[in-house]
């Protein structure tokens, strides 16, 4: 097993798209997986009953779905003395529920012997980004392709790979202890503002410069303050558990806080980070300023002073939404900037359906992504997609 890799997070995979007898319960009552007898790979000979979480995915995090349950794997012909009928059988749970036919039922054991069985839905992101990293592009998967994570099925993760499993439920975390002591000692024991973080995460990164490659400083940077993030915060969030809980509501507050902590900062940091990039590349830009009906942009070029001034040309503005995943919320920034017809948002979202980049297309909407990223998307996306050296000689060009 090497250290940061996929095999540190699974010791075997299994996928195949769900027939509709699989899909609906109304049509069988038998809870089972048809054509299961590839899972011997991954699940071995013996009769097993293993702890399973089942989580579904559907179009956006609005549209998760997680329950836990045991699936059951044996040979109901055991005791014949030539033949095998190998069976899964699993619960009926919330996430079956949701199945339809064709969605893609992915099977994951983990080192401790445990299952994550997850059910996507066909055509969305969440499937995309599963058959992009467990390399299951080639054939219809209308049966069980299985196989352990090792030698060639193994792999160091990446950033795309990182996000990919914390889009599934796992946490990819990396944490670095040589910087702990300097950061307690620097923000006094205490998590500092994502403006101090981010700049204290570059000032650990000297080498790293925009210039002149602005995608993988991002990358860097980004990579780098999540390491640091997750080793303060495990610091200062053990020492908080140590004093112990005396009251319920006390608790579940300070759980909700970390929770929240965690999905506001990487905005916050991609918005800080991406400025340092304008900033390097001496581009004039305003942050967070108004526009119409109280909507305030990330970023307006050249700054919001133009975009008030109704003598101002149009076609010079350029407006930049920033969220670090999309799901349906793409269209907020839709609203933003009513003087900018074409407008550009940038994410870190790897693998976005074909259906939501074409909707963004139809609305005039330029997804703007780290170059790293382009590679868990389709070769038909990858000629419209934009890389953000890209999108700084586009504003570079409109400011000169």
């Amino acid at each position: 097993m090497q250290q940061g890799s996929l095999s540190s997070y699974f010791k075997g995979i299994a996928a195949k798209r769900l027939s509709a007898v699989e899909a609906s319960p109304t049509r069988s009552n038998q809870h089972e997986f048809n054509g299961v007898a590839q899972l011997k790979a991954i699940l071995g000979s013996e009769r097993l009953t293993l702890p399973a979480k089942f989580i579904y995915l559907g179009n956006d995090e609005e549209s998760i779905t997680k329950d836990a349950g045991n699936i059951t794997w044996y040979d109901a012909r055991e005791n014949h003395p030539t033949r095998t009928e190998y069976r899964l059988y699993y619960p009926s749970t919330s996430v079956s529920e949701l199945a339809t036919e064709g969605d893609l039922l992915f099977i994951g054991l983990l080192p401790d012997s445990s299952v994550l069985v997850i059910i996507a839905k066909s055509g969305s992101t969440f499937e995309r980004n599963i058959i992009w990293l467990f390399g299951l592009a080639k054939g219809t998967l209308s049966d069980f392709v299985a196989h352990e994570i090792e030698g060639s099925n193994d792999f160091a993760l990446d950033f795309a790979s990182k996000l990919i499993l914390e889009q599934i439920g796992i946490e990819a975390i990396e944490t670095d202890e040589n910087y702990l002591d300097d950061m307690l000692n620097k923000f006094k024991s205490r998590f500092p503002t994502t403006s101090l973080f981010s700049r204290y995460a570059r000032a650990t990164m000297p080498e790293v410069t925009s210039l002149p490659d602005p995608d993988r400083a991002l990358v860097s940077w980004m990579q780098k303050e999540e390491i640091l993030f997750r080793t303060l915060e495990r610091h200062l969030v053990g020492e908080r558990l140590k004093q112990g809980f005396n009251d319920v509501d006390v608790f579940i507050a300070f759980s909700l806080s970390v929770q929240n902590r965690r999905k506001s900062r990487v905005g916050q940091a991609l918005e800080h980070h991406m400025e340092q990039v304008f900033l390097d590349n001496s581009i004039s830009y305003s942050r967070g300023k108004e526009t119409e009906n109280k909507s305030k942009p990330d970023f307006v070029f050249p700054h919001i002073n133009a975009y008030r001034d109704s003598t101002f040309p149009a076609d010079n503005l350029i407006m930049l939404g920033v969220k670090s995943t999309c799901k349906d919320r793409w269209r907020q920034v839709l609203s933003e900037a009513a003087r900018i017809n074409n407008k550009h948002l940038l994410t870190l979202e790897p693998g976005i359906s074909r259906n939501q980049t074409a909707e963004m297309q139809a609305n005039n909407l330029q997804l703007v992504l780290p170059h790293q990223l382009f590679e868990t998307y389709t070769t038909d996306q990858n000629s419209w997609l934009m890389d953000i050296a890209a999108f700084i000689n586009l504003v570079k060009r409109r400011q000169q």
